[in-house]
């Protein structure tokens, strides 16, 4: 995997040299039956601006705890950010460079559905400073769609994929699949094209999972709705392995795929371990203040965020100091999901433990990982179906 001048080599193994912004815009046009996502439907007056008004002054306040920093990717995510008026994004991007360097070559990347797509909104957001959207189609048929909650048709998701890739330097798209009475076949014919579409480089393929407190878990739990079981789901997750690698595009992260060179460099962040601010409602961070690691999460309810904000400079509802063994916990939860794994050396500084080599061996033994010649620990192919019990073994 390209790492580029990413800071994967800092000599700081508490940060790997690693800082970016994440900005959570809560709305959305209609919420989907299988989302566990913080987003809300809003039908009421809203004056944007004056909302917009509170993440600059909560970047102000985490600036101020976290000063210095090169930031080398912003990440807007949702609920729709393509919702928001381009102005809304310029500024908020403005505000991030009022507090810290943007690297010249940073990731600024915008979520974005289908539906919200217009020419000239993606050219707002090009000229605000976004260089990368990433678009929720989750499926190139209309039943599934429909199905999904999802508001577009097919035609309109791909004329707006083919759209960010003539406007955005860099694009990427999701896809959901093993969804209820799905067959291989399908899904054969159904990713063959998204992989056509996606010359970009780059495509995030997921597993639909039943999440608590959706619409879908609630019929799951009905016997409303019939998911594959766990062989099926297994040949659906090899399928997708196959064809992605056979098309130049190999996972690089348990379900995002990309050429070298085009991976999510924000997601990067994430899962090497790095420094991350997040702001509006709902968002987490990851921030490392007088040599410290702290875990902040901000209010959910977007309006009650508002008022905290403007009443505490703030949002945020959880700020907790994690200990070594729970920030050795978090580096392997996160970077044994990367095809390039982790270093077993930086866990060490970190967490003040030593991976047992009992462990390493015994997954060893029957194929679940693999040491690499530069000494990191990956898990293999046949391992990844089983990541979560094999993260549990190595923490252990």
């Amino acid at each position: 995997m390209s790492t580029e001048t990413f800071g994967h080599n800092s000599v700081d193994p508490r940060s790997n040299g690693l800082f970016g912004v994440y900005v959570h815009w809560p709305f959305c046009a209609a919420k989907c039956p299988y989302c566990d996502f913080n987003s809300h439907v809003h039908r009421g007056e809203f004056d944007e601006q004056t909302y917009v008004q509170s993440y600059a002054a909560e970047l102000a306040y985490f600036a101020r705890q976290a000063p210095g920093r090169t930031v080398q990717s912003i990440f807007f995510g949702g609920g729709t950010p393509s919702l928001m008026d381009p102005r809304s994004v310029e500024a908020i991007i403005d505000a991030i460079a009022r507090h810290w360097v943007i690297d010249p070559r940073a990731e600024i990347t915008l979520e974005a559905n289908p539906t919200s797509v217009e020419a000239d909104r993606f050219r707002g957001y090009r000229a605000a400073g976004v260089n990368r959207v990433s678009l929720g189609v989750q499926s190139l048929r209309e039943g599934p769609l429909a199905e999904l909650g999802r508001r577009h048709t097919v035609d309109e998701a791909v004329a707006a994929v083919r759209l960010a890739q003539s406007i955005f330097p860099r694009s990427s798209f999701d896809l959901i699949y093993s969804r209820p009475r799905q067959t291989l076949d399908e899904w054969q014919d159904e990713l063959t094209e998204a992989l056509w579409l996606a010359e970009a480089g780059h495509v995030s393929l997921y597993q639909l999972t039943i999440e608590m407190g959706t619409r879908y878990y609630d019929l799951f739990r009905a016997g409303k709705l019939k998911m594959p079981d766990e062989e099926l789901s297994a040949d659906f997750y090899e399928m997708t392995q196959e064809l992605t690698q056979q098309a130049g595009l190999p996972a690089y992260e348990i379900s995002n795929h990309a050429r070298p060179g085009q991976e999510s460099r924000h997601n990067l962040i994430y899962w090497r371990y790095g420094e991350y601010v997040g702001v509006g409602p709902g968002a987490h961070g990851r921030l490392l203040i007088n040599n410290q690691r702290h875990a902040t999460a901000t209010e959910k309810m977007p309006f009650d965020w508002q008022k905290r904000v403007q009443s505490r400079g703030h949002g945020m509802v959880t700020d907790d100091i994690l200990t070594w063994e729970e920030e050795g916990d978090e580096l392997l939860v996160m970077g044994l999901r990367l095809r390039e794994g982790i270093d077993p050396r930086r866990f060490h500084k970190i967490s003040g433990r030593a991976i047992s080599e009992r462990q390493i061996n015994e997954l060893r033994s029957i194929g679940f990982v693999e040491t690499l010649p530069n000494g990191f620990i990956r898990v293999t192919d046949k391992g990844w179906p089983v990541l979560d019990a094999v993260v549990a073994d190595l923490a252990a």
